[in-house]
């Protein structure tokens, strides 16, 4: 499943989302992989698509309320650690998926989801009017599923008594690497959930993903893994997701994770 480019937010990805919200294409992550649509050419055949625009090449780009902001706006900011983390994510499935973990379908739609983040971000409600809130308003509901899918990975992990290096098979280390790309969007989104520019489940979902990211690492390396709650970090939905995941993908690989010790 490809992601749309956030990082080039500024010029294609902002229209993506846009365009996507007014059409209310946001769940499927995959049909945002065109930039804009072109009608066909006279002759009947179809115009060759591009990539660029140009809107942003003085530095500039346009949010859905139509707003032109400089491209290191915090909005623009949070829409490319949204779209790294997609990237992250869609790189664990892969791995995943060669090892046949259950989970991939969930990291299928957890990349939808996340188109529908980037779409409520890129509506500053400062600047936005009803119909606009209508379109990009994001689900609490997306919070709820991964904090089912936490409880259910959960519960077939052994206690951790230590502290864990990201480590256990390539499923488990990818997914690590998701989960701190997840920190950082969620880092990025909060200002703009603070400042009330976006809906402040945007941040709860990132908070969870992280942790549920765990799990699933976990269950790759289940064999020789030791794990206490009250030793982990309070990563909430989905970096918790993606903590947990982590900690899943491990111990069902039966792969050994390296535990921290301090040097001496």
């Amino acid at each position: 499943m490809a992601s749309v480019v956030l990082r080039c937010f500024p010029q294609c990805c902002v229209m993506s989302v846009v365009m996507c919200a007014r059409a209310r294409l946001l769940p499927p992550l995959c049909a945002a992989r065109k930039c804009r649509s072109y009608a066909s050419s006279a002759e009947g055949g179809d115009r060759v698509p591009k990539i660029y625009t140009k809107t942003g090449d003085k530095g500039f780009s346009s949010t859905f309320t139509g707003e032109r902001r400089p491209k290191e706006d915090p909005v623009f900011e949070a829409l490319g650690a949204t779209d790294e983390l997609s990237a992250a994510i869609g790189l664990a499935r892969e791995f995943c998926l060669d090892r046949g973990h259950p989970f991939t379908e969930e990291l299928d739609k957890i990349q939808c989801i996340l188109q529908d983040v980037g779409s409520n971000i890129a509506t500053p409600l400062s600047s936005a009017r009803e119909s606009h809130i209508k379109k990009t308003k994001f689900s609490a509901q997306a919070v709820s599923d991964l904090e089912c899918w936490i409880d259910r990975y959960t519960a077939e992990l052994p206690p951790l008594k230590n502290f864990i290096l990201p480590s256990g098979g390539k499923s488990s280390a990818s997914l690590h690497v998701a989960r701190t790309a997840c920190r950082r969007a969620e880092r990025r989104a909060i200002p703009i959930v603070r400042a009330g520019e976006a809906d402040p489940d945007v941040a709860i979902f990132l908070n969870r993903y992280l942790t549920s990211i765990f799990v699933r690492i976990t269950l790759t390396w289940r064999d020789n893994w030791i794990f206490n709650l009250g030793v982990m970090f309070p990563f909430p939905r989905l970096s918790d997701y993606l903590f947990i995941m982590a900690r899943y993908a491990a111990l069902k690989e039966g792969q050994q994770e390296t535990i921290y010790q301090r040097p001496e």
